[in-house]
């Protein structure tokens, strides 16, 4: 008896060491399967090109094969600069030294950048060096005259979209070099007073490609402080004889009596948005002078209701597809003429209950139907902003 029982216990133990190496075994084998290090450079490029900046610099540390995947230059054909937080905070910030080394190495690949950044150098050593830049959004960066002079020499030939916002620096005659020189840009973004007759002008040259999207901002933060000038409609004229599918978009953010200077004559704007409050006065002089009017959006404008500029707007804006309303007022039978007027063509209609003003006609619980019946789909009003 003991013999067997010592022959079962040894079969036992066996059977266990047996048990263990498979586990073992398999173990190696899934660490092997598993190996980090030796992916393909290709997963590892998509990857990486998910990861900010400072991520991509850590994990390149991790192997060679990370390394050669982080000085690949199709990772850095899209860059992006976001360096606002103070430099000194090194968990939220970028080292601009790390931003400059990568870009001397890379600046030659870059063909989108996206700058928001307090650092000029970085921006610099980008327009020293590259040589292929398509598309470049600069937002609250101290770029200036000189800098863009430098880009355009460097690629005129290439560049595509410009896009600026929150650039004091830059001058009407900065923007003015980019239009003369970059023939081949399509989609400019800028604030309204870096906007002038001759850059219109120069846009609309023979030697100039077909603008296909130009979005202006038109932004006072203190009333009183600046100074709008006018355009003159026969350069909106002759830009949009050149470019007659350019899609013209204007932002508003005035107080009611910086609005003098717009729309005392026919512009070509396709979408216009009015941030803050804007008076029924205006709203009546976009329906006269905004033919090409394809979108409208009234944040706020007062407790006078806008029936007839609604009319007005619907009767001369035949290409209107989108309207979304705020803090305004219109009677529920102007609204119900208006959606009658424009038809299935409203692709998007934003309206806030409130807006609605019932009366003698229409209730608030009627004007559901009628709209519906000349929207052709089930409509509702919006009981919160969806702009």
């Amino acid at each position: 008896m003991k013999r067997g029982g010592g022959d079962t216990d040894q079969n036992s133990s066996e059977e266990g060491t047996a048990e263990k190496c498979k586990k073992l075994r398999t173990t190696s084998e899934h660490s092997q399967a598993c190996d980090w290090g030796n992916l393909l450079q290709d997963i590892i490029l998509q990857v990486f090109k998910y990861l900010p900046l400072l991520d991509r610099a850590h994990a390149s540390q991790v192997c060679r094969n990370w390394n050669q995947v982080f000085h690949m230059p199709d990772l850095w054909r899209c860059f992006e600069f976001e360096l606002n937080q103070p430099a000194t905070s090194y968990l939220k910030a970028t080292h601009p030294e790390l931003i400059k080394q990568i870009i001397k190495r890379h600046s030659n690949h870059l063909q989108y950048v996206s700058f928001k950044s307090h650092f000029i150098s970085a921006l610099t050593v980008v327009f020293v060096n590259s040589k292929s830049l398509s598309s470049l959004k600069i937002d609250d960066t101290p770029v200036d005259d000189p800098s863009l002079k430098v880009l355009v020499a460097n690629n005129s030939d290439t560049l595509k979209l410009l896009k600026m916002s929150s650039c004091p620096h830059v001058s009407p005659a900065g923007i003015l070099c980019v239009a003369d020189q970059c023939h081949g840009l399509r989609e400019l973004a800028l604030n309204y007073h870096l906007l002038s007759d001759e850059l219109l002008l120069a846009l609309s040259s023979e030697k100039h490609v077909r603008l296909e999207h130009l979005r202006i901002d038109v932004v006072s933060e203190n009333p009183g402080q600046i100074h709008f000038h006018t355009i003159q409609k026969s350069s909106w004229d002759a830009f949009i004889r050149h470019s007659p599918k350019v899609n013209l978009v204007m932002y508003f953010f005035l107080y009611e009596e910086e609005f003098d200077p717009f729309f005392r004559y026919e512009i070509p704007a396709t979408h216009l948005y009015f941030g803050r409050s804007v008076s029924k006065d205006v709203l009546g002089r976009v329906g006269l002078t905004c033919p090409r009017l394809v979108e409208l959006v009234v944040c706020a404008n007062g407790l006078r209701p806008l029936d007839e500029e609604l009319i007005r707007i619907a009767e001369r804006c035949k290409n209107l597809s989108a309207i979304g309303l705020g803090e305004c007022e219109v009677s529920c039978s102007a609204f119900v003429e208006f959606v009658k007027m424009c038809g299935g063509r409203l692709s998007q209609l934003s309206i806030m209950e409130e807006v609605l003003i019932p009366d003698q006609k229409y209730s608030l619980e009627q004007i559901h139907w009628e709209v519906s019946k000349y929207l052709g789909r089930v409509w509702f009003p919006d009981m919160m902003p969806t702009w």
